[in-house]
């Protein structure tokens, strides 16, 4: 059943906090990036990590695989638990119990230990899925790609900004409190640890899982699916060709996002000669400067995505936004291959850009669609598609540490462009049934004129107030003569 009472527009009531969905908006994305933040906090600092635990290149890869494994089926239980008890007290939970494992990494002393820890700290990464289920479930169709890529890619700017702060952090450390370099990188990560804790606990109190009210609240009053019927709506949505689909695009898009994030600020060290000479320390902090660029382009780059597939969609309804997904998944593909060819870091920089651009985008335009394909399982079509993600950074963290490419990044990354530019032709398979176009088309249209009259509506109360202003300074004028 539909949930009523969703927003309409995003930008025009952008900072009216008190409206429910604005808010919920806000928290989402925030959580999404204190949650990215903490996931990639410790890839700027791997440089001084893999040096005092003495790390090999193999072992790197493994704990990049780490970092998004776990994820795939975090992401897959997360979104039966959205649907379940509601997106509120699950990302209130994920934040609370993910910040022990981000403050506990500090205690690894050897390759073993940090892996672990470096796979616990993979399950945050499900708060993807929250952010997309809560924006949805707040958003009309108008505005909701919009909104679920705003979001999204707020969230996502986490993994830029961590590369230019946790150097910083580690280095106030050194140089304000005296810390060596093993102690300075694990008390970094204590710090992002205490401020995960602290936001799920604003989670709780500042959100509520729909326009109207909690799940329980609506479920009692009969405006939501029973809890019983969850875990077959999930199975349902698990047996849909197009949701595997969009599995794997997104493996293609954010899972290649995610295995640029842990392993740019390497990469760059190790194949470009100008940090050669550079202490470890300032190699570090250049090189997250450098890479910080590929996810700071997620402030305004996700965003476009899910603005164009609104704008397609308002012309060619849902088909259309499969189109412009094929679009500039297409173009990804052929950005990576690009970016991967450059010798010199001046021709690197601004194709890496075009390249995060190409990315991101092609995330938002992917949850673009998401919505639209089950809306009685929401949750798990989220889940399953964000799980693609990981996956695919999986695989593309195996091919890093492989023996072919384990020396050769560059051919690495030109290899995953090439399979993207395959991957983009999937996105034309995307079908709705006729009824469904026309069904989306009637609530898309519905929510313009909800625009259009609640526009005309205060339109015509300034007029009256207009109106009531002169009748009032005529009266005061009549009596005063």
């Amino acid at each position: 059943m539909e949930l009523q009472n969703k927003a309409t527009s995003l930008w025009g009531n952008f900072f009216n906090v008190r409206m429910v969905q604005i808010r919920t908006f806000h928290m989402t994305w925030f959580a999404f990036f204190a949650c990215f933040f903490a996931w990639f906090g410790i890839a700027p600092m791997m440089i001084i990590v893999r040096e005092e635990l003495g790390l090999t290149k193999s072992q790197v890869g493994w704990t990049i695989i780490a970092s998004v494994a776990v994820t795939i089926f975090a992401r897959l239980f997360i979104g039966w638990l959205c649907d379940r008890i509601g997106p509120r007290l699950s990302y209130t939970w994920l934040l609370i119990l993910g910040s022990l494992p981000v403050m506990g990494i500090g205690l690894a002393d050897d390759f073993t230990s940090f892996l672990l820890f470096r796979l616990a700290i993979g399950v945050i990464g499900a708060s993807f899925v929250i952010t997309q289920y809560h924006t949805s479930v707040m958003f009309a169709p108008n505005v909701v790609g919009t909104a679920n890529a705003t979001s999204a890619g707020w969230g996502n700017l986490g993994g830029g900004v961590t590369q230019i702060v946790m150097p910083l952090i580690f280095t106030g450390f050194i140089v304000g409190f005296g810390f060596t370099d093993a102690a300075a990188w694990r008390a970094a990560m204590i710090v992002v640890g205490l401020v995960t804790f602290a936001i799920g606990i604003a989670y709780y109190f500042l959100t509520q899982d729909a326009p109207d009210g909690n799940f329980s609240e609506l479920r009692a009053q009969g405006k939501f699916e029973a809890k019983e019927k969850v875990t077959g709506a999930y199975f349902a949505a698990m047996a849909d060709y197009r949701v595997w689909v969009l599995f794997v695009i997104y493996g293609a898009c954010f899972g290649i996002e995610l295995l640029v994030n842990g392993s740019i600020a390497l990469y760059f060290v190790d194949y470009f000669g100008y940090f050669k000479d550079m202490p470890l320390a300032e190699a570090a902090v250049t090189a997250g400067l450098i890479a910080s660029l590929f996810g700071l382009m997620n402030i305004f780059a996700r965003t476009l995505g899910g603005i164009f597939g609104d704008n397609f969609a308002s012309l060619w309804g849902l088909r259309g936004r499969a189109t412009w997904l094929f679009i500039v998944l297409l173009a990804e593909g052929l950005a990576l291959m690009l970016f991967s060819q450059m010798p010199i870091l001046v021709l690197a920089i601004p194709t890496l850009i075009i390249f995060s651009l190409c990315t991101q985008m092609s995330e938002g335009a992917t949850y673009s669609v998401v919505p639209f394909i089950n809306k009685k399982a929401l949750g798990a079509v989220a889940g399953v598609v964000g799980a693609g993600g990981n996956a695919g950074a999986v695989l593309g963290g195996f091919l890093l540490k492989s023996e072919a490419y384990n020396s050769r990044w560059d051919e690495a990354y030109f290899l995953i462009g090439m399979i993207v530019t395959g991957v983009a032709f999937l996105a034309l398979f995307i079908r709705f049934p006729p009824e469904k176009e026309a069904e989306e088309a009637a609530l898309f249209e519905k929510a313009q004129m909800d625009i259009l009259q609640a526009k005309a509506d205060e339109a015509a109360a300034a007029l009256a107030h207009s109106a009531q202003v002169v009748e009032d300074y005529n009266r005061t004028h009549e009596n005063k003569v």
